[in-house]
């Protein structure tokens, strides 16, 4: 049996667990550990839902499914075992996953240690951390996600502008097999389907500013730093500066209004996108995604990557079906993802652990 975890590492699980990316930074997660069974429970905490920008609760379900990698990462870092469960209670879709913690005795082979939704195991992964099949030499599952652990803390969103210099394929390629490895499709996009995107981007920025319940919400999670202290929301230190051109990906938390001394200056004229899609639409497919999302991202981390979101399509349904690739398309768009060279981004506020972590009997 697996011994009871001490506070300490309990604590730092979950520090790592939360370290995740959510939409708007709304940090919609709760967890439980309790003491008998071993086990973490991941929750969705609805009154950090956003219901005009997210009525069906999809891209909560991504940041939550983020923060189960980055559990699933630290665990590895830890030496323990985490064999998840997506969905365990199906009459209590609240509750997301469940993470049974034990101290890993062996080395495990190289598979997939996370059990889906209806207990059924997964298939070998061919795709590590790293981008190596299951050979001889080869890591095991555990060491490619323990691998990963040092960009939890080093991963950031960047509103900056990146620079012009392209991502090498040998890293496009490691990129694409991390998502794969967590059941997920990524996808650089090129011409003629990346000018498609980027008038999508656009239309959907322009849609939001003229829809006066999603400004609204969108200025709830921002958050003025000479008058509070965040722990949560879009602090304006991280709004980034305005694209001089007004073309920009990235979305722009100041909305119709204004920041005074703002810069402006030119971003990349052909922005590096990438988008990651899953091959059903449903709440185990959207854990999945955002399972998919932060391995990409923390694999980005350690290979110097820099990393931000131009999801504002996704979030409009008469939009997000055009995303797909006309030719080659056949997925459920979940997240559309800018990298490049530049700015990591400033660090953004996370609440404190006893506020997110339940520990029982």
């Amino acid at each position: 049996m697996p011994r009871s975890l001490d506070d300490a590492t309990l604590t730092g699980l979950v520090a790592d667990a939360i370290a995740a990316p959510s939409m708007h930074n709304a940090q919609p997660w709760q967890f439980r550990y309790t003491r008998g069974g071993h086990t973490l429970t991941l929750l969705a905490d609805l009154d950090r839902a956003l219901p005009e920008e997210d009525p069906a609760t999809r891209a909560l379900h991504v940041g939550c499914g983020a923060a189960l990698l980055n559990l699933r990462v630290s665990a590895a870092h830890h030496g323990l075992e985490a064999v998840t469960t997506l969905l365990p209670e199906p009459a209590a879709p609240a509750v997301l996953a469940s993470a049974r913690l034990g101290v890993r005795a062996v080395a495990r082979p190289a598979h997939e240690n996370e059990a889906r939704a209806g207990g059924e195991a997964t298939a070998e992964n061919e795709a590590r951390a790293g981008g190596e099949a299951p050979t001889g030499g080869a890591p095991t599952e555990d060491e490619a996600l323990a691998a990963l652990h040092p960009a939890i803390e080093q991963r950031h969103t960047s509103r900056y502008p990146f620079d012009d210099a392209l991502v090498p394929e040998d890293v496009r390629a490691l990129l694409v097999a991390a998502a794969r490895a967590e059941g997920a499709d990524f996808s650089f996009l090129t011409s003629p389907h990346l000018e498609t995107v980027l008038g999508l981007i656009r239309d959907a920025e322009g849609y939001n500013r003229g829809d006066p319940g999603r400004e609204a919400e969108q200025h709830h999670w921002t958050r003025n730093t000479k008058t509070e202290a965040p722990v949560d929301g879009i602090p304006d230190y991280a709004f980034g500066p305005r694209d001089a051109q007004e073309q920009a990906t990235t979305r722009d938390f100041v909305g119709t209004g204004a920041l005074p001394g703002r810069a402006r200056v030119p971003f990349e004229k052909r922005p590096q996108l990438a988008l990651l899609t899953t091959s059903s639409d449903h709440s185990v497919d959207w854990l999945r995604a955002g399972q998919a999302l932060e391995r990409v991202l923390l694999l980005a981390t350690l290979h110097g990557v820099s990393t931000s979101f131009s999801t504002q399509p996704i979030e409009w349904p008469d939009l997000r079906w055009i995303l797909r690739d006309p030719v080659f398309g056949t997925g459920h768009a979940q997240m559309i993802i800018r990298l490049g060279y530049g700015p990591t981004g400033p660090r953004t506020p996370r609440r404190p652990t006893n506020q997110v972590l339940t520990i029982e009997p």
